[in-house]
Order: structure tokens, then sequence, then C-alpha cells
């Protein structure tokens, strides 16, 4: 399927552009201005002689499909200092993913994993870092984007080709907020970096683990035409190691199909568990040492990217787990060849044509790949 996967982006991208585009030699694949596709064509970043490697165990077992030498240029340009995550569109019928990086803005891979598109996106979002990426859906099922900036303290609304909709700006701590203790750091002036942010049944959920408050924020969505967005009174959390504290809470999610919210509390080694109003249901423990930053659900299987693994020597893995037990243990750096990936940030699984793929993204330095399901 691998082979046959890329003969037909070659001429499914030949249909594309080549009646509008004139023919010359040295235009190189993947060169593109925002709003222009990307060649996706087999992996021809230098890699390690281990590239050609699979990493995993049992049936997650994953090998290189893509790297970042598929991203249009202007996204290979910046890509070292990636520092993000990804949406994914979920919808019956779409499943396109999105991402950004500084530098470059918003960008789109298709739903068949055969295009990269750099999307138009405001100034104000390109100059800074969004540090991850949430789809959701009104309830006509509208969908947004929505991006937290965690090195300038706003969290910002799109439509999904990029237009900007609403700025929610970092709390003055007049909101009245449930706990005396989140209005008091924001009037004193104490720092908002939001990490990342979810929607559940009209409330955007933020979570603040780059600040010194580590607290899970909400706001009220009021409206969708016009958008608006305004600081809710709930919040819960704070620094700490019991549970339903965090040390630094990075990621949230809401696993499809349910009302609830896991949070990567990425020094304790865990996921915790909690309703829609902050009340704590459970953990799910990863190996001791390694520091989970994001968690995305697909099916009975989890995606987990840690930042480091137990051994510190070594690049960090990437977990899958089914049904909350980890079955596979991924090595990008050391089994794949990935040499950028001695942090991984966020990563994403999805599905096409019966087969999963983890799209994934390196911190420190930056960098992005797509791996492909090794199927018997």
């Amino acid at each position: 399927m691998r082979d046959g996967l890329w003969r037909s982006l070659s001429f499914t991208l030949c249909m594309m552009i080549g009646g509008s585009l004139p023919a010359h030699a040295h235009h190189s694949p993947g060169h593109s201005a925002p709003g222009a596709e990307a060649q996706v064509p087999a992996a021809s970043k230098p890699l390690d002689a281990a590239a050609a490697g699979i990493s995993g165990q049992g049936k997650m077992r994953f090998r290189v499909l893509a790297t970042s030498e598929q991203l249009p240029e202007e996204a290979r340009k910046v890509v070292v200092g990636a520092h993000g995550g990804f949406g994914i569109d979920r919808r019956a019928g779409k499943g396109d993913v999105y991402f950004s990086l500084s530098g470059a803005g918003i960008i789109r891979i298709s739903d068949d994993l055969k295009t990269i598109r750099l999307l138009d996106t405001p100034e104000s979002m390109k100059k800074v870092n969004l540090h991850n990426t949430t789809l959701w859906y009104t309830p006509d099922e509208t969908p947004y984007l929505v991006f937290p900036a965690n090195d300038a303290g706003k969290v910002f609304t799109t439509t999904l080709d990029g237009k900007l909709v609403n700025t929610l700006n970092a709390p003055t701590g007049n909101e009245g907020f449930a706990v005396p203790e989140v209005g008091d750091y924001f009037r004193g002036g104490g720092n908002f970096a939001p990490t990342d942010v979810e929607e559940l049944d009209g409330l955007y959920y933020v979570t603040t683990g780059y600040s010194n408050l580590d607290y899970v924020l909400t706001a009220r969505i009021l409206a969708t035409s016009p958008f608006d967005a305004i600081w809710n009174d709930l919040t819960w959390g704070g620094k700490g190691n019991e549970h339903g504290q965090f040390q630094t809470g990075h990621g949230i999610t809401v696993p499809p199909g349910t009302k609830r919210l896991d949070i990567a509390d990425r020094p304790n080694s865990r996921v915790e568990r909690f309703t829609r109003y902050g009340q704590y249901l459970s953990t799910v423990k990863l190996p001791a040492g390694s520091l989970p930053c994001d968690v995305s659900y697909l099916d009975q299987y989890a995606v987990v990217a840690a930042l480091d693994g137990p051994d510190t020597s070594k690049g960090a893995p990437v977990y899958v787990l089914e049904n909350d037990r980890l079955i596979s243990t991924i090595m990008p750096k050391e089994d794949l060849g990935l040499r950028n990936f001695k942090h991984n940030h966020n990563a994403v699984l999805k599905k096409v044509g019966g087969k999963y793929y983890i799209i994934v993204q390196a911190w420190d330095p930056g960098d992005f790949a797509i791996l492909e399901q090794v199927v018997q």
C-alpha cells in the first residue's frame, strides 16, 4: 500500500497543478506560497541507517512514512522551532489534520495524507507560538480551530480556513473565578501561559501548565455568529502531586464520545481524568520517569507523546495504549533514525484505509514526521 500511496499522490498532484503552473525543472517538490499545496513524496530527508527500521511491539509497530522534508517550504524553514500539536477533523467523511508553526502559520494535512497545505494566517497568530491545536464543533456541527498561544498569553479561535474570529486575552483577575487564589494571582500580575484548550458543552477548558498558577481555567462561548467568549468562574487544580493537582498540566483532551477531560500531568508521569465540573475521577499511570505531553484517542487506542522517557540518555518514546494498557513503545530517534526526535511534544493517532498512522512533532529541536503502521 505504501508504494501505491505515493504513486497515486504523484499522479493526483500532477493532474491538480500541471495545467496551471509552467513547467520549470528547477522547481523543487514542496515549494509553496501560502494557500498552495505541497507535494508529499516518499521520505527524502537524510536519515540514519535505522531509518528503514520498525519500532514498537505487537500489532502497533510503525515505520517512517514522511518527514519534515515533505512540508511546504515556508514550514520547513521554521520547523526547528516546532512547539505545538495537532487537531483532527473527526467528522464522518472528513479527517484533515491541522497544526501550526511559528513563522509559517496554520498547516493542513489532507485526510488521505497526500497533500499538505499552508493556510493564510493572520500575522497576530503567525508571530507567536501556538502551543497546541483543537478542532471542535458547535451543536449544528460548525467546525472551529482553537489555539493557545503560550508566549503571547492569548487563545485564538479560527475557522478551518484560518480566518480569525476571536481572541481571548489573559484574565485580569476580576472575572469572578470560583477559587479566590486565581483572581488574586492575575490581579497581582501573574503570567498567563495557556498550553492547551478543549471545548465541551459550550465551555473552553484551558490548561496553564507553563504559568506559576497551573490551574484549569474555563471560558464560556457566548455565541458563534459573531463568535465571542468570556472567562467563566469554574477553575480547579493548582501546583502539587495529589490527585487533582499538577506539576505541569500540559495537554487536555476530551476522549471521543465522552464528557470526560484527560489532562497530561507531565512531571508526575500520569494522565489525570476529571468530570466536566473538575471532579477527579481516576489516573492512568505511565512508566516512571516519562514526561507525557498529551494524549490522543482513536477506537480503543490512545497515543501519548513523551517529552522524555525513563532513560534520558535515549530519545523519548511515543506510547500506544489499548484500553488504558500500554501495548507498544515507539522510539523515533533510536529505531527510526529521526535524529531530531530527542523530545516528543505531541502526537495524534489517525486511521486511513484500515491502517493506523501516528503524526508526531518533536521539540528542541523541533521536527515533524508521519509514522505508518506495519501490518503483517
